[in-house]
């Protein structure tokens, strides 16, 4: 572990270097943002919020290739989130929500297009490159650091060390007793809800310009879903981050400021929640005590 490493290579070296892209990738999340060169962290005067852009993506796309052909996973996706809003992509399974997220991220490469944080092209960047930009990230399924305990992750991913006080305070945001889980470690021990909801303390740890939540509901129950609701509105309510929820979950779609379906690798729709809402759960929603009782699913829905 050397001084001239990046984030990425120092943090690798101290789980051992072991496991595959998903063990090292994640490492974004515990490098602290830097905003150089011009790059904001998104707390700007409210009044200046409506006419900035945080994120701008126009004509993304991408392709695979296996065995000898050519498969389009992503077709021409452009939209943009301001500064301090919500955005909440949403649509089928195997639509293309949860590659978007890691085209955004760095973690694959595109195919073409362009994308613009703060305004500045970031199209050619590193995964950690964009972390250090601002940007944080949280897997659909969390990896796992055999050695190292969860008071440390949270200590990395705020950049300095935390009080007790701090790292109860965001384990507990997510469901967890501080006293249960700061001291054990990030490995198989865990459930993958344990470490789903671990991991986004980490991502809550450290203020970003913007952070991607991929389906932040999948593994949890219902009482730390609610906490972790109300740790997004807390979020959305302070215009200090933008935000992009990849979900199904009704409670969280109706949180957002916009919504952006994604199917079969295309925009089927995108506007203000109002004008989306009724496509996907249809005018007599508000009154829906079955859709209720099941949770609000989107996926459950008939």
């Amino acid at each position: 572990m050397t001084k001239s490493g990046s984030g990425i290579t120092v943090l690798y070296s101290m789980v051992g270097g072991q496991g595959t892209i998903r063990c090292v990738v994640p490492c974004i999340l515990l490098l602290r943002p830097l905003h150089n060169d011009g790059m904001k962290t998104g707390r700007s005067d409210a009044g200046k919020r409506k006419e900035r852009m945080m994120l701008e993506v126009e004509h993304l796309s991408y392709d695979i290739h296996e065995e000898g052909r050519q498969s389009e996973i992503l077709s021409d996706i452009s939209f943009s989130v301001e500064d301090g809003e919500m955005l909440v992509i949403t649509g089928p399974n195997g639509g293309g929500k949860s590659t978007l997220a890691k085209l955004l991220m760095g973690i694959y490469t595109q195919t073409g297009g362009t994308i613009k944080l703060d305004g500045k092209d970031i199209t050619g960047f590193s995964i950690d490159e964009r972390a250090k930009a601002g940007m944080g990230f949280a897997f659909q399924q969390p990896p796992r650091f055999k050695g190292m305990t969860v008071r440390r992750l949270l200590h990395l991913a705020a950049g300095r060390t935390l009080s007790e006080d701090e790292c109860c305070n965001l384990l507990s945001s997510v469901g967890l007793c501080a006293r249960e889980y700061i001291d054990r470690e990030a490995d198989a021990t865990l459930s993958g809800g344990e470490m789903k909801r671990i991991e986004i303390a980490t991502v809550l740890a450290a203020h970003h310009a913007i952070c991607i939540f991929d389906e932040p509901e999948a593994g949890i129950d219902l009482w730390s879903f609610s906490m972790l609701v109300k740790r997004f509105e807390q979020i959305h309510k302070e215009k200090k981050e933008s935000l992009i929820l990849i979900s199904h979950q009704e409670r969280i779609i109706r949180m957002a400021d916009r919504i952006m379906v994604i199917s079969d690798g295309q925009i089927e729709s995108i506007g203000k929640a109002e004008e989306i809402m009724p496509q996907l759960f249809g005018t007599e929603v508000e009154n829906c005590v079955c859709r209720q009782q099941k949770g609000g699913d989107l996926c459950g829905a008939e």
